[in-house]
Order: structure tokens, then sequence, then C-alpha cells
């Protein structure tokens, strides 16, 4: 029987979401004999409940709580009410991803230093080094088993790869690979290696994909350390007169309020629930909301440089089929403002069915032309552009007072635009992308707005100066010691590289950190 803590239990550490971030600080503490309550929001679905069709698991697993959008962006004019698509379920949305699990570039922690101040740019310095992230990188790759790390063999190439590799070839790229993927290639860690159904995004049913769902929660769950509590919405961080954080106030899965009791609080809940919820935290002592003096909590929101592009052949692809993202150029990754922006992408395989495809290829296009291209789905190669979006003060996270969740509390408006250095960037991804099928004989090139965000990035960032942002180097709240952020919120800049390794890394130094602080009682 899994170990349940008592409410009023003031010992122990308060993880708020199960996800990257959150599923493995928890699964670290537990690790070491720390005692940790994680409270997630979603339901608890175990992955034989996965559903391999897109709108049923889109039902079953996503984050679908009201909230708002403003800005220039095309998710506000596409999507008003659904800026993210994320999980809201135990395992975050470690149970929805592609696996990509890349390390960032040494001048992607210095983003100021190699860039230099930018125009309505935002930017700053990590205050950490990749030197530094190195040996937690190692630790995040042997945990996920991470292909082309520790001796495990890439993953095979699917058709859609085959497409991509040559054309690659074509226009002279050297780095094409099936890339770094946190997916078995082999049977390892009590779990079957990938079976290349082609259900990435819906949740792996065969759980070869790594997913703190079924790796890091029971793991910690067995140490007798930790709890996992599903259906618990969190509304608010309490604190005492001195401004320590003592408890955390949810809603349960009867809508009732409870409050658990903390001796820490960690906030885990993405880039836009993890802001959301330290705005929603005001009071007196804190009028702005919790660890705001600097006014950055909810600014510098980052979603990357994003866009698909799809191309149809006179012979049939199947993109579908193996594994959705094991396909990687990484040349374009580079920083070489000779291409007219700063900083770089990646462009990586991706397929969608037909139901998102149909959703995402034009949004609200009907006629002809869109109707041939669902009709030629099994002819199609698609791939997607990951890149640096720049960190900009008014790409932010608000309450909108106007909208009111079911337990009354202010829902997130998502306000975002482009900046000209990720427009430039998208256009020039768009460019290469198209070339590199038309090398390869496509009859017909489709290249296709942003979706709503799946990499929500910034909004608590890491500074050195208390001023600059949210946390300091351990993501440690500046202005109160015993409040951390465990998330992608705390990413100073975005990086080419999808965030989950990072994120993974992060949550394992800070566990270390914690452990330590603990340990000397200075939290």
């Amino acid at each position: 029987m899994a170990k349940t803590f008592d409410l009023k239990d003031d010992s122990v550490v308060v993880i708020i979401g199960s996800g990257a971030g959150g599923g493995t600080l928890g699964n670290e503490l537990a690790q070491k004999g720390i005692d940790v309550v994680i409270l997630e929001a979603g339901g608890r679905h175990e992955y034989e409940d996965f559903i391999n069709d897109e709108w049923d698991s889109f039902g079953q697993l996503a984050w679908k709580d009201m909230r708002t959008t403003s800005g220039s962006w095309r998710v506000h004019k596409d999507f008003p009410n659904l800026p993210a698509w994320i999980v809201k379920a135990v395992g975050g949305s470690t149970t929805h991803w592609a696996g990509a699990s890349l390390r960032f570039q040494e001048h992607e922690f210095k983003t100021l230093t190699h860039y230099g101040k930018i125009d309505g740019a935002n930017l700053l310095d990590w205050p950490i080094t990749l030197q530094e992230m190195e040996p937690y990188y190692t630790k995040a790759e042997a945990k996920m088993g991470v292909t082309s790390t520790n001796g495990w063999p890439r993953l095979p190439g699917n058709n859609n790869f085959k497409v991509m590799k040559a054309g690659a070839d074509k226009l002279g790229y050297k780095e094409c690979h099936t890339g770094n993927m946190a997916i078995n290639s082999v049977e390892r860690d009590d779990r079957m290696s990938c079976q290349q159904t082609g259900f990435c995004f819906q949740g792996c049913k065969w759980g070869a994909k790594w997913s703190t769902l079924y790796t890091e929660i029971p793991k910690g769950e067995e140490t007798g350390h930790m709890e996992v509590r599903p259906n618990a919405m969190v509304i608010k961080i309490n604190h005492d007169a001195s401004g320590k954080v003592t408890g955390v106030v949810y809603a349960d899965k009867d809508g009732k309020m409870q409050e658990q009791k903390a001796r820490i609080v960690a906030v885990a809940g993405n880039s836009i629930e993890s802001p959301r919820l330290l705005l929603n935290s005001e009071s007196s002592k804190f009028p702005d909301g919790l660890a705001n003096s600097s006014g950055q909590v909810g600014r510098n929101y980052m979603r990357h440089t994003t866009g698909s592009v799809y191309a149809i052949f006179d012979k049939p692809v199947h993109m579908y089929r193996g594994t959705t993202m094991a396909g990687i150029i990484r040349d374009e990754a580079r920083h070489d403002t000779a291409r007219g922006f700063a900083g770089g992408y990646e462009l990586e395989t991706l397929s969608l069915g037909l139901p998102f495809m149909a959703a995402f290829l034009d949004p609200g296009a009907w006629g002809r032309s869109f109707t041939t291209a669902l009709d030629h789905y099994d002819h199609m190669a698609g791939l997607w552009i990951v890149g640096e979006d720049m960190a900009r003060e008014d790409n932010r996270i608000t309450l909108n007072k106007d909208v009111k969740d079911e337990h009354g509390m202010p829902v997130a408006n998502v306000n975002f635009d482009d900046h000209p250095n990720d427009e430039a960037m998208r256009n020039h991804a768009y460019k290469q992308s198209a070339a590199l099928y038309d090398a390869v004989g496509a009859t017909r090139v489709f290249p296709t707005p942003p979706y709503p965000s799946t990499h929500n990035l910034g909004t608590n960032r890491m500074s050195e100066k208390p001023e600059d942002g949210v946390v300091n180097r351990h993501g440690q709240t500046h202005d109160i010691k015993n409040l951390f952020v465990s998330d992608g919120s705390q990413f100073t800049s975005g990086a080419a590289e999808n965030p989950t390794l990072t994120i993974v890394s992060l949550a394992i130094r800070q566990a270390e950190y914690i452990a330590d602080q603990m340990k000397s009682n200075s939290i």
C-alpha cells in the first residue's frame, strides 16, 4: 500500500505537478529518504489505459481548462482558448511527448553574451554553464534511456526519415540521423523496446518511451517516502508572517478545499500554470504574487519558433508508421547571423493523424486544394521546425480577472508576439524544408503555421541578479528560500533543442541542492 501523509505534516516537500520536472524531483528526493507529496491536477491513467486514437486520447489526456490568449501570434487567431497542447494527468506531458532528448549547446546558455543586445528582446545569460550541466545531462540520459548514449543504438528510420535523409544528403547537410530519443531501442529498466506503433503523442501503450508515470513515480512510491495525489488542483500557496511558504491549498477530487502543510514547496505546473499559481497566491505581504519582487513572474514566455512543412510524393510514404520523431537534421541549430537571425533551429520528422492534420494543416481552410492534400495523406512526408525564439518582456502570462475557473480563480491569459528574429528564422526554415523535399521530387509542399505550443518555457526565469528574474541557479526563488520552481518556466533562454532532457537534468541537480539545504537546516 502506497504511503499517505497527513495534511498537517509540515515536514514534507510538496511538489505541484508530476511531469518531467515534478515527477523526477519527487523520485530523486524520495530516493534520498525525503518525504514528498506530489499534487497533480489530472487523473491517473496507467499506460495500458492509453488510447491509440487522436481525438479520444486528446479527451483523455489534454489540459482543456479555460485559458485566453492575446497578441499577434497565429495561435491566438486559430486556437484562442488553446494556447498550449499539454497534458493534465499523472506523468504530465511526459505521457504525450515525442521523446526527443537533446543537450543544449554552450552558446545557448549565454545568449546575451553571444547574440548581444537585440532590440525588442529581453535576453539574459543563464547563471549556469553547459560545463556545469554536463554531469546532470549524463545522469538524465542514463535514467531516460536516451538512444545513442550509454551504448544504446539509435532507433531505426521509418519512411518519413528516409525521405528526410535523402533530401538532407541532396542539400549537403551532414548531421541527419534518427536522433537522441528517450525511447528504449533495447529492453531496459524492466520495460520493452519500441514496437514502432506510430502513436507516440497519444501515450506509449508499450511503456517503451520514458514517462515519469511509469518510471520515476512508481520508483518513488516504492521507497515509502512519496505520495502522489491525483485530481488535486492547487489553488494557492500559503505563507506565514515572515514570508516563508507553509503549505498549499488545493481542490480535491470532490472539489473540496484542503490544505497540505509543507516544509518546502516546488512548483512544476508548466510555464502557464506555474506563474498563474504564483500570481494567484497574492497576499497583503506579496500584493503582486509570490516571488515577484522583480515583476518578472509570467514574463519572457517562450514557445519555440515552430511551424511544419508537409510534402506530397508520387509514391506512398506512410509517414505515420514507426517512431514519430525519430529523424533530425541538426546542421541549422548553430548560431550564424549570416542567415539573417540569431540562434538556430532543428528539423525533426513529424506526422499527425488525419483528424489533427485536418485541424492544423491550414486552420479554417476548405476547398479542393485542402481536400486533395488530405486525399494524399498516405503519400505525405512531414517535418517540424523547432527553433530558439527570443525572450520578450511582453510575451507573458497574466491573470484574466474577467474569466474564472470552476474554483473561482482568474484563468491565465497568454500574450505572445513573434519577434522579427523568430519570423526570419521560421521563413528560413520553411525555405530550407521546401528545398529539401523538392530535391527528392515532391509534387506539392505545404508550409504549415504553428500549432498550440507544446514547448512552453520562461515565465519564472533563472537569473544571477534577483531583479532580472524569479529563481536562482538552483531554481530557488530569489524572494522565498523554501519555494522552488522545477519546470521549464525556469529557463532563461529557449535554445533550439526540445526542452525535456534539460528539465529532467535540472530536477536531478535541484534535488541534490534541496537535500543538502535540508540536511544543514538552511531551509
